[in-house]
């Protein structure tokens, strides 16, 4: 579909949609998906008055994404707008003080910088100038600095800065010596590294604090300011290690040089997401007791003294996956986010141990949560019908404070979102849910579409989906299996799949769908299946074993297994699972894991699409396994994005995306 034939798509859908509205509830348009908003980032304001957020929003015409800044009352009422809507602007943070907002920009054509707002008005100022963009910051307590992430300079780079010279930039060799040495979204990558700065706003310079062939990142203050806590990987070879742990330096610049790190976990797993407790004593931080196998973890919470020691690990009997950790304000309980079956709950935890509280109860998926001076936390909440948005908690419980979809909410008739449990063959049970069509007639079966997520370390939850609910629009019963390697459901489901990532899953999502037969929703003789990442990958084993699905479509997918060895971002994780290919019976595992050498068995046709520049999962994959299917016979097609990665963030390429899987799925399943 070319450009023209898109955009006159979607205007046509919006115009329908318009003239719909006038009549009731309708079915989700390709229109309404570009409609939903993202609103994120909440910020509660020192004094707990007032909330700072994000909302993110499509322009199709533009073609792009772009954030904006907001404010509201704590209490309730209307939202003010902080930043203009011409340009991107995000991660607020307020002052100490509560009179400022910082936050991160690329406006006037720059890099990326903290920028400076007064909330009683005026225009914001650019705060810091660094001649490369800032990636994280943070106020320390006293409001008069800030510390820095920014990635080291090249050697040329930093000569012209040093000479008060204008750097040209402009292509030039890149020379590689590490073994990890490319990135999605970032490409090939030198030893430059991100490192530590602090920034005093009245001299407005940034002095190194950390350094190193190291990265650095999370940094927190201490609360009296004179200490930093951050994640790094200090380790012989950290290309060849995920063992990252927490250091604490000096917040003050070093009279010479950088500072030595001092560190504070010892595990030999992951340590992240450092907090200090309101007394300086105590850190908290997510830590991980399966080394082994690092890639499916399940981090639990700990307590570290700041002096070092033994931790105190808080949640080893939840075996869930922990999130954003912080200490509440009276420092006697720690809050945190995990996931459990098709939730992600906000929980409470004593720092004696104990039983985690969940704070929010109900099917609801908790994103984001930041607690006010007096006990309030604003949090970041979607349910299956609704959109992510900001509510209070209190005493009182939840109040909805912002309301970005209620008018295109009331334009809608989703689909009905059904949990459900299936049961394997060997006894396994696979936690679910389905997208019924909107107005679904009891006891009609439906073309059903089985949609297998990413990772495979992730999970179907409770948060409304957009995707799933377009497609449900178009007269689908779309199924979201949750099978073995997925999170939620404890470390032994999750690793379950090491090593073979296809058997036990492939059962499981199989066994999702006689489920869906059973109960009435689906048809058994008009299935599709489609996937991205790891759902492609599993879809890829699918159609080699089974010929019940009459369309498939796989996106930025792994065909032959060895193929991406040393091409793409995940050298360590090939090697921990299935070794190095050039040894024998390493070269056997590969061979045997790789949906290409069955292709031959391949019946359903299949779509294909993948980025041109994805390095996480690259494109080799998806140019072999098309025109394996068409020196097969296979009815196929390749569908390349220009300038996309493993994600298809353009909007117009987004919408290409959506409209050929659902004009595929149209013409195999619907007669």
């Amino acid at each position: 579909m070319n450009a023209f034939f898109s955009q006159a798509m979607l205007i046509l859908t919006a115009l329908w949609a318009s003239l719909a509205a006038a009549q009731g509830p309708r079915p989700m348009v390709l229109a309404d998906y570009f409609a939903l908003a993202s609103v994120s980032e909440p910020q509660v304001s020192p004094e707990g008055g007032w909330l700072a957020y994000t909302v993110s929003r499509t322009d199709l015409d533009a073609d792009e994404s772009a954030s904006r800044i907001w404010m509201l009352p704590m209490a309730g009422g209307t939202p003010i707008p902080m930043t203009a809507s011409d340009h991107s602007s995000w991660m607020p943070r307020w002052s100490p003080d509560g009179r400022y907002l910082a936050f991160l920009s690329a406006r006037n054509g720059g890099g990326t910088q903290v920028w400076l707002l007064n909330r009683y008005g005026g225009e914001a100022e650019q705060l810091t100038a660094t001649p490369q963009s800032v990636q994280d910051f943070a106020w320390s307590p006293d409001g008069q600095s800030l510390v820095l992430v920014l990635q080291d300079l090249s050697a040329e780079h930093a000569a012209a800065v040093a000479a008060e010279e204008d750097f040209e930039h402009k292509a030039r060799p890149i020379v590689i010596d590490r073994i990890y040495f490319k990135e999605d979204y970032t490409g090939y990558l030198d030893r430059r590294r991100n490192h530590l700065y602090r920034f005093d706003l009245d001299e407005r310079k940034a002095h190194a604090l950390t350094g190193g062939d190291f990265d650095d990142s999370a940094p927190v203050w201490s609360p009296d300011g004179q200490q930093l806590a951050f994640v790094s990987k200090r380790v012989e070879e950290p290309d060849l290690s995920e063992d990252t742990d927490i250091f604490v330096i000096p917040a003050a610049v070093p009279e010479a040089g950088v500072h030595e790190p001092r560190r504070i976990t010892r595990s030999a797993g992951s340590d992240s997401a450092p907090a200090w407790s309101p007394d300086g004593q105590m850190i908290v931080h997510r830590t991980t007791i399966n080394p082994e196998t690092p890639y499916y973890e399940t981090p639990h919470l700990a307590l570290t003294p700041v002096t070092g020691g033994v931790p105190q690990l808080l949640t080893e009997a939840l075996d869930r996956p922990v999130y954003a950790p912080r200490f509440s304000r009276a420092g006697d309980s720690i809050l945190f986010l995990f996931e459990d079956n098709r939730q992600q709950v906000l929980g409470r935890v004593a720092v004696t141990g104990g039983a985690p509280e969940r704070l929010i109860q109900g099917r609801n998926v908790v994103y984001a949560w930041h607690e006010g001076s007096d006990g309030q936390l604003a949090v970041q909440l979607s349910r299956p019908d609704l959109p992510g948005e900001l509510f209070r908690l209190d005493s009182n419980g939840l109040q909805q404070l912002t309301f970005t979809h209620k008018a295109l909410l009331a334009e809608l008739q989703l689909g009905q979102v059904e949990a459900f449990t299936a049961t394997t063959e060997d006894g396994t049970t696979v936690e679910s849910l389905a997208v019924l069509p909107p107005g679904y007639t009891p006891g009609r079966a439906y073309p059903t579409v089985l949609d297998i997520h990413g990772g495979p370390q992730s999970q179907y939850d409770y948060a409304f989906s957009a995707g799933p609910q377009l497609l449900a629009a178009q007269g689908y019963v779309v199924l979201l299996p949750n099978p073995r390697g997925s999170t939620g459901r404890g470390y032994d489901y999750c690793v379950a799949i090491f090593g073979d990532w296809n058997k036990l899953a492939a059962m499981d999502v199989m066994a999702v769908v006689d489920e869906a037969i059973a109960r009435g929703w689906s048809d058994a003789e008009r299935l599709g299946v489609m996937g991205w990442s790891y759902g492609g990958i599993l879809t890829n084993h699918l159609i080699t074993v089974t010929d019940r699905f009459k369309a498939a479509a796989t996106g930025a997918s792994v065909t032959q297994y060895s193929a991406n060895y040393g091409h793409d971002q995940y050298v360590l994780w090939w090697e921990t699972e299935f070794g190095k290919p050039w040894e024998p019976e390493a070269a056997k595992r590969y061979a045997a894991a790789s949906p290409f050498y069955a292709l031959d068995k391949v019946t359903t046709p299949t779509l294909v699409l993948s980025g041109d520049q994805d390095w996480n999962v690259p494109i080799i994959n998806s140019e072999q396994l098309y025109l394996a299917l068409r020196r097969l016979g296979v009815e196929t097609q390749l569908i390349v994005y220009p300038g996309e990665y493993h994600g298809i963030d353009t909007p117009s390429m987004t919408a290409d995306s959506l409209q050929r899987h659902m004009d595929w799925f149209d013409r195999l399943l619907v007669p």
